[in-house]
Formats: structure tokens, sequence, C-alpha cells
């Protein structure tokens, strides 16, 4: 008698794995290595400008030269990479996290997480470098105030629904200003604008894992969790908040110090300003602004959580107005 045997049916893939497949093709692809692909044997050229007016708000300080104008979106543009090394720490640590809840299961997923921590990694590594080459034609003096661990420390503190929701709109607001500013730019420093778009490359897939994780964390969560989310998240931006001012202080100060004229009392605080207002452009409002991010988080609060979360911004985004 013959007995008809089955094959076994394959399971299908739940949409999330195939969302992470999906990263893996792209991140595979759009691999791209420091010095092969980025560095090039290349220094930078400092007589180029490094961040756009769009990003620095350099072309609101009416009375500054030139090359005053170019140093400035150079001492600017060193920070920008020093600040990405910065959350890219922390961002590195909770993704191998993330990844721990995968092991014994989605193997997809856990390849996705596990290139994403890699890729982190990596840019930490070009950031460092970055810093090296801008000190060997920059004056003496600069300084980057936060230190890595100690901010990582501080967010990875906090709940997992605030770290990803910071993570998905730090991520969602690097490639808003390389589409929107940096790549647009003419005359910009042709590495400092290559480092930004290998960077671009890889965190848009970042950007699509943030937000699996985002909702897979808030659908596992209590009301009450939530809640606490939320406040964990306003004081994360209010952290940030408190980096920027310190780093636009050390960054205008070391400007005045090197830049050439003597600047007179009301220059001083103009340039202050100016610097203050773009450092909260660019890590904070920049961000929120974001409609992607705020489709997001609009669909994972209530009405008053969101109102919560508008009033933290309001003296920011005010400030930037002015």
């Amino acid at each position: 008698m013959h007995v008809a045997t089955v094959e076994p049916t394959a399971p299908v893939a739940s949409p999330t794995t195939q969302r992470y497949a999906k990263c893996i093709e792209t991140s595979k692809r759009i691999r791209w290595e420091i010095d092969r692909d980025v560095i090039r044997g290349r220094a930078f050229d400092f007589s180029k400008t490094f961040m756009p007016d769009s990003l620095s708000k350099v072309s609101d300080i009416t009375f500054l030269r030139p090359a005053e104008a170019r140093f400035l979106s150079q001492v600017q543009g060193r920070t920008y990479a020093n600040m990405f090394a910065l959350v890219e720490r922390y961002i590195g640590a909770k993704t191998l996290d993330l990844g721990k809840s995968y092991a014994l299961g989605d193997q997809v997923a856990l390849e996705a997480l596990v290139r994403f921590a890699d890729e982190e990694i990596k840019h930490q590594m070009l950031f460092r470098r970055l810093e090296r080459m801008a000190a060997a034609g920059m004056p003496a003096g600069y300084v980057f105030q936060p230190d890595p661990d100690e901010v990582a420390n501080v967010v990875l503190s906090k709940s997992d629904w605030a770290i990803l929701a910071l993570t998905l709109d730090i991520e969602l607001f690097s490639q808003a200003h390389y589409r929107a500013s940096i790549e647009p730019a003419p005359n910009l420093s042709e590495l400092w604008k290559d480092v930004f778009l290998f960077h671009w490359k890889e965190e848009s897939q970042h950007a699509i894992m943030d937000e699996i994780e985002w909702r897979r964390v808030d659908a596992r969560i209590s009301d009450r969790e939530r809640d606490q989310g939320v406040t964990d998240l306003i004081e994360l931006v209010g952290a940030v908040d408190g980096i920027c001012l310190t780093q636009a202080k050390a960054d205008a100060d070391y400007f005045i110090a090197n830049a050439g004229p003597t600047y007179s009392t009301v220059e001083q605080t103009v340039i202050h300003d100016t610097v203050r207002r773009a450092y909260r452009w660019q890590y904070i409002v920049s961000g929120s602004q974001e409609p992607r991010f705020g489709d997001g988080l609009t669909a994972l609060t209530t009405p008053a959580q969101m109102v919560r979360i508008g009033a933290a911004l309001v003296p920011i985004a005010a400030d930037v107005a002015n």
C-alpha cells in the first residue's frame, strides 16, 4: 500500500520579519567602508564651508566677513559630527539590547539588529576620525563638552519607549538634514558632504527598524507605562537641550577667540545667540517637525500626552523662531 507523504509547509514570514529581511538586503547592497568609500585618502579643505546656512544660521550674523562665516560653519560642522558620535554610543548599546529578545526566535530580526549595531559602531569610528582630521586643521582650544558614556548611561536609564522615540527622531532628522540642506548646498567641503551622504544611506534603514521596535514596545506596555514613557521622553529632550546650550556656548567662545577680529560686546551676544538657536534647531526643533515622527508620536499617545510634549517644546521652538 502506498502511503502519501506531505512535505511540511514553510512558515509564512510575518510582516515584521519581511520588513527586517528587506533592511538586511538593503544593508548588504549599500555597505560602505570608511577608508575605501568615504575618506579615500582625502583631508578637509578648510577653504570650503562645512555646515550649510539653513542649518548653521551663520547668514543671520550679518557683520561676519566671508572667511569668518566659513570658519563658524566649520566649528559647527565639527560639533555636528561629534554629536552624532555621541548619540550613536547609546543607540548601538540599545540596539544590541533589543536584539536579545530575538536571540532564540526570529533570526531575521536578530541579524538585522546586529547589522544595525555594527553600522552604528562604524559610524562612531568615522566621526572620531573626523574629529582628529578637524583638529589637525583648526586652531587649538576646541572642546566637545559632553562625555559619550555619561550621556549614554543617562539615556539608557529611561524606558525603552522613550529611548526608541528619541532614537527615531534623531535618525529621521539626520536624513532630513542631508536631503534638504546638505546635499543641495553648493560649495560645501566635498569630504564633509560625502560623510553625510554615506551616513544617510545607512540611517534610512535604521529609522525603519527604530519604528518597528518602538511600535513593538508600545504594544506590550500598559497605559501607565506609556505615560511614564512620555515623561521620560520630555526629560530626554530637556537633557539634549542642556547639551545644546553648553556646547553652543563653548563653540561660540572658541569661534570668538580664534576668528581673528575683536568683536564688540553686542556682536559677541549676537554670535552666542545665533549658535544657540542653530543648535536648538539642528538637534531638537527640526526633528520635532518631521512629519513621519509626528505621525508616529500622535499614533502612540493620547491628545493629553501630546499637549505635554508640545508644552515642553514651546520655549525651545520660540527661541529658534526669534
